[in-house]
């Protein structure tokens, strides 16, 4: 499956990320890795860290940021929105996904 049909990036969470990167310096071998892990509220939740590169892991790069993704993860992020917001209810990476069936009140866990 081609990553860039798997996942869509805002420029605003784009933007966000390249600041972040460059206030950590991660390394020019690490990308953001995407993922969705057991637990939360709903079942399932989503991890966004920096993380080298694993060998089966689909990657999009976009702007000279590598995004990393695991192929267990893949089946459940397929067709998100990685967004940012920094309104009044908050601020961070928010995930927009049209196959959660469930999510909780957070935004931080979902189930399918």
């Amino acid at each position: 499956m081609a990553t860039n049909e798997l996942i869509e990036i805002t420029e605003k969470a784009l933007e966000q990320v390249k600041v972040i990167f460059e206030s950590e310096k991660p390394g020019p071998e690490k990308g953001l890795r995407l993922a969705v892990i057991g637990g939360g509220c709903s079942g399932l939740q989503y991890k966004i860290e920096f993380s080298e590169l694993k060998e089966k892991d689909n990657v999009l790069e976009k702007d000279n940021v590598k995004i990393l993704i695991d192929p267990k993860s893949s089946i459940y992020l397929k067709d998100i929105v990685l967004d940012f917001k920094d309104g009044l209810n908050g601020k961070g990476f928010v995930f927009e996904n049209p196959n959660a069936t469930n999510t909780c009140g957070c935004g931080e866990s979902f189930s399918v």
